[in-house]
């Protein structure tokens, strides 16, 4: 997610014939030893029958997978002499090499250039398929090469490789699900209080659990969130990518997206799986989400102590892994959208079905869900059985492209005043951005000591209210926004 710059340093000296690599090299880069053989006597050249050393630094990083392939063999051309050293000044490299001599995309080539860009190279020559990938990074040349002997031609000055200047390609997420008009929010009928909180928690990148008996449209609703939201910026783009592409779940030549992710985890998700770990560390999903959605989908039944562990995480948007030998951080800045049953056996409050569960049950499963964790999401509706009148009449809502105008334009307000979205205005700033009037703080005020609102709540009932002041076009937050804003607080 993050790269780091490693310099291939190589020396051949007049001793018996052997290839060292130093530098606390993993399996895969140890074994590049013999696909650097076969690459370089494709290309027509021979390797050096004495005695050679590749040390990586820094020497106190391990190093691991196949993308050290090509700066190796660089390295070790060059120590023969077959080109100046000084031609690899400012120039990066990386990629996986074939036996054949072919170039192959590796996992993490976004990062890598982005590092090597930060650390003063003006060209990175990358495998052809991942060029395109590559272009997302402003600021350094781009070089797409499908073999070792068209690098090697190159920096001989022979023949000299085209920079990529291609726009950088964007594809529709394809972890979102089906597409725009398979997935239209007009889809659903009824539910117009579910679908007003959901376009309030797209406008402001808040958290909302909807909770009801089954069969109702709670995930229904909750899948068509990426709809209504605007496209990721370019910087948000970048970072969302470098996360998938550290996990491993797309192709090295795979585009980049400029959807939102959406992850929607199975209950059964151990603590690993959900917020990352596992050695060698990967990341959970609650970092895949990073920039998008996360939506738990029958929340009580998850485990309690991976719930109670996405606390802190909400609020500083980071996870934080620390082992024996090593720390690290994870980015994880995602919105929470949720879905809970009310009972176990999902009927309580239902006018239509009678709740077979008891007192100690029902209270069992609604500790599952601790009040410091709904405190810390913005938004909570019901969602209650639909009418057959209702539902068998043409859907009169609106649809998700007419929503996700609304949102963009209230997005646009927010990055104006310097906040991505109204729930990361910082507490510092909140009552400058927020601009409540008199009457709507009384309301507050009220609204605080009457369903004794914790303080964490109240701050946030006042970002949600300025959010729908957003969608409202006001400049100031008025009392109808935060009587509405009141009126979606979750309850526990």
């Amino acid at each position: 997610m993050t790269g780091i710059l490693v310099e291939v340093e190589v020396r051949i000296s007049s001793q018996l014939p052997r290839v060292d690599v130093v530098g606390l090299p993993e399996a895969a880069v140890r074994e590049s030893v013999s696909r650097i053989r076969g690459a370089i006597a494709a290309a027509g050249l021979a390797f050096p029958d004495r005695r050679v050393t590749v040390n990586l630094a820094p020497a106190e990083l391990k190093k691991s997978g196949a993308g050290l392939d090509l700066p190796i063999a660089i390295g070790v051309l060059a120590a023969t002499g077959l080109f100046e050293p000084e031609h690899l000044v400012e120039r990066g490299l990386i990629g996986e090499l074939a036996l054949d001599g072919r170039l192959r995309g590796t996992r993490g080539i976004l990062a890598a250039v982005l590092a090597m860009r930060d650390r003063g190279a003006r060209e990175v020559i990358v495998p052809l398929a991942s060029a395109r990938r590559a272009c997302h990074v402003s600021g350094i040349r781009i070089l797409g090469a499908s073999n070792l002997s068209e690098v090697i031609e190159h920096l001989c000055e022979r023949e000299t490789l085209r920079p990529i200047d291609q726009e950088p390609s964007t594809v529709p997420d394809a972890g979102a699900g089906a597409s725009e008009d398979e997935l239209c929010i007009s889809d659903i009928r009824g539910q117009d209080l579910a679908k007003r909180a959901l376009e309030i928690a797209a406008a402001g990148g808040h958290g909302l659990i909807m909770t009801g008996p089954p069969g109702t449209g709670k995930t229904l609703l909750a899948r068509r969130l990426p709809g209504l939201l605007p496209p990721l910026r370019d910087d948000e783009r970048i970072e969302a990518f470098c996360v998938l592409d550290a996990s491993g779940i797309v192709s090295p030549d795979q585009a980049i997206s400029d959807a939102p992710p959406f992850r929607a985890p199975h209950h059964s998700a151990s603590a690993a799986g959900l917020l990352g770990g596992g050695h060698p560390i990967r990341p959970g999903e609650v970092s895949l989400a990073h920039h998008g959605v996360l939506f738990l989908d029958e929340l009580p039944e998850f485990d309690r102590r991976c719930l109670e562990s996405l606390r802190e995480v909400i609020e500083q948007g980071v996870v934080r892994i620390a082992r024996a030998n090593f720390s690290c951080e994870l980015p994880a800045k995602f919105q929470l959208i949720a879905a809970s049953n009310p009972c176990p056996c999902g009927f309580y409050g239902s006018p239509k079905h009678d709740c077979r569960c008891d007192d100690a049950a029902l209270a069992r499963y609604r500790r599952k869900l601790s009040g410091p964790l709904l405190d810390r999401i913005d938004l909570g509706v019901w969602v209650g059985e639909v009418p057959w009148e209702v539902l068998r009449r043409p859907s009169t809502g609106p649809t998700s492209s007419s929503l996700r105008e609304r949102v963009a334009l209230a997005r646009d307000v927010q990055r104006r005043r310097g906040v991505a979205t109204n729930a990361a205005i910082p507490d510092a700033k909140l009552d400058d951005l927020v601009r409540a009037s008199g009457d709507a703080l009384d309301l507050l005020g009220r609204a605080v000591t009457g369903l004794r609102l914790s303080a964490r709540a109240t701050r946030r009932v006042l970002r949600v209210a300025r959010t729908i002041a957003d969608l409202n076009g006001r400049e100031t937050t008025n009392r109808e926004a935060v009587a509405e804003a009141l009126q979606l607080r979750p309850s526990s």
